[in-house]
């Protein structure tokens, strides 16, 4: 499979963490803010299953996303930051073939619009 036509070059420098799984939960890209995010856990974890990151009850979302292709949102308060989190399934073909994570900062104040 070639990344290049998964990925396009605009994600790698997005001012938000993108990490993407295979169906078999294997991490193959990860933009620069998603590696900074989690360079705790090693230099590169492309290539390794994303589950030996997460908990049980976090292990059970993902292995209902792949099944169903749902999408799962929420947010976070970490290190004094509000993020939301956003997984939804990428498709190949119509099947799920993986996951998208996008991790992405919300300022303190943020305004909100009713579009009706």
């Amino acid at each position: 499979m070639e990344l290049e036509n998964i990925i396009p070059d605009w994600a790698k420098e997005l001012n938000c963490a993108v990490t993407v799984c295979d169906a078999d939960c294997r991490i193959i890209y990860m933009n620069d803010t998603s590696r900074a995010t989690f360079a705790s856990h090693g230099t590169d974890l492309i290539g390794h299953n994303l589950m030996e990151y997460h908990s049980d009850r976090s292990k059970e979302i993902i292995r209902r996303l792949l099944a169903e292709g749902g999408t799962n949102a929420y947010t976070i308060s970490k290190q004094g930051r509000r993020k939301l989190i956003y997984q939804t399934p990428w498709r190949r073909d119509g099947q799920v073939a993986g996951l998208v994570e996008l991790s992405i900062v919300l300022p303190d104040e943020m305004p909100h619009y009713d579009r009706g």
